[in-house]
Parts: structure tokens; C-alpha cells; sequence
């Protein structure tokens, strides 16, 4: 324990490796609920984790049960991922529709951005109930959208629906993007991508915060121009 403490450094927060080697697959599944659930969890790697998760899905599935078959391990992470992202929605979507409203008057701290709110807020606003499923895919709105659905106090059937249908795709298209590009790689050109995980990581985040650097650029611009 004491070499692990000596040898942490805070960057690793950020880097997905860190909690499935020192964490495997509880401390994996916790990490998808706090991001999707709690509003401070959203500094946390989401797409990331699960892509990596997806390449290591064998490993994380011998904590519960090692069934022998790709297939079925990787459903059974992708089944836990949705779960985990279901309920992490399911307490986001409550904490909003009890005390959401008070965060608008919230300041600014370490833990919390209130533009992040508004992001969040602005984007339900434009897309609707289907806001719920294409949140998962973008970063921090991610975290803030169950929140916002709750504060406006969308139907509860309504959410459950996208909550459901969203939290499956993310951890299908996440899960199953990892395991399968790794084994194509592999096979195919002999190139191993656990060897080289910090581009892809970087590459993964540049992906999934496009939308979010695009929106915050251009809406600077107009407000400006205005």
C-alpha cells in the first residue's frame, strides 16, 4: 500500500488505467455512477473509461465471473455499465427536481461551475427529451443533464425511457468500440493499443469535447458581436 501512495500523482485522476489497475471493475462501475450522477463527478473520465474498459473487459469480468467467452463477458460489462449509468441518472434526475433549483444561486468553487448548469440547461432546452440520450455521449453535459431534467421536472416515464435507451447505447457503443478495435489491431496488424492508450485517451477526449469547445467558442463570438 505504502509503494501505491508514494507513487500516486494527482494527474492520474484523470488518466482511465488508473482505476480499473487499482480498482478493477467495483471502482469502475462507481466511477460511471458519479459521473452520471453526481454533479462533482463531472471532472471524471467517462468515454475514456469505458473504451479502456471494453479492451480489458475479460480481466474486469473475472471479479464477478469469468464466463470464458468474450461475448459474454462483454455483455456482462456492458449489462453492470448500464445498470450503474441508469441509477447514476436516476439519482441525478432526483437531486434536480429537489434541491436543482438552489444551484443557480450556488458561487463557483472547485466542485462546482454554474455555466456548466446552463450549458446543460441550454442543450435540453434545444433537443428535448432525446437531450437525455445524446448527453451521454458529450462530457459534463453528461453529468448535468439528469440534473437539469429533474429541476424542469420532466415525466418521469419520459425520463426512464431516455435514461434506459441512452445508458445502453453509451456502454454498448463505448464497451464494444474498445474490445473489438483492440482484437481487430491485434489480428490484424499485430499493433497493440494498451502500448499506446495515452493518444488514444487524448484522441477520445478531443472527440467528445468538440462539440462543447465549438459551442463555448462560438457563443463567446455571438455574445460579443451582440
Amino acid at each position: 500500500m505504502s509503494i501505491i501512495l508514494t507513487a500516486f500523482e494527482w494527474h492520474q485522476l484523470l488518466q482511465p488505467q488508473f482505476y480499473i489497475d487499482n480498482g478493477g471493475l467495483w471502482l469502475m462501475l462507481f466511477i460511471v455512477f458519479a459521473e452520471t450522477g453526481l454533479f462533482i463527478g463531472f471532472f471524471l473520465p467517462g468515454d475514456s473509461l469505458l473504451f479502456v474498459a471494453g479492451i480489458f473487459s475479460n480481466t474486469l469480468a473475472a471479479y464477478l465471473f469469468d464466463s470464458g467467452s468474450d461475448v459474454i463477458n462483454l455483455l456482462m460489462i456492458i449489462t453492470l455499465v448500464s445498470v450503474a449509468g441508469i441509477i447514476g441518472n436516476t439519482a441525478g434526475y432526483w437531486f434536480g427536481n429537489k434541491v436543482g433549483h438552489r444551484m443557480y444561486s450556488w458561487k463557483d468553487n472547485l466542485l462546482f461551475k454554474k455555466h456548466y448548469l446552463e450549458q446543460a440547461h441550454e442543450f435540453y432546452e434545444k433537443h428535448g427529451g432525446s437531450a437525455i440520450i445524446f448527453a451521454r455521449f458529450i462530457p459534463i453535459v453528461r453529468t448535468f443533464a439528469p440534473i437539469v431534467a429533474g429541476i424542469v421536472e420532466m415525466d418521469k416515464k419520459k425520463f426512464s425511457y431516455f435514461n434506459i435507451a441512452g445508458c445502453i447505447a453509451w456502454a454498448t457503443t463505448m464497451l464494444a468500440g474498445g474490445h473489438y478495435l483492440y482484437k481487430f489491431f491485434i489480428e490484424k496488424y499485430d499493433f497493440d493499443l494498451t502500448k499506446h492508450l495515452e493518444v488514444i485517451i487524448l484522441g477520445i477526449v478531443l472527440v467528445t469535447t468538440a462539440p462543447v469547445i465549438i459551442k463555448l467558442v462560438f457563443g463567446k463570438r455571438k455574445t460579443t458581436s451582440k
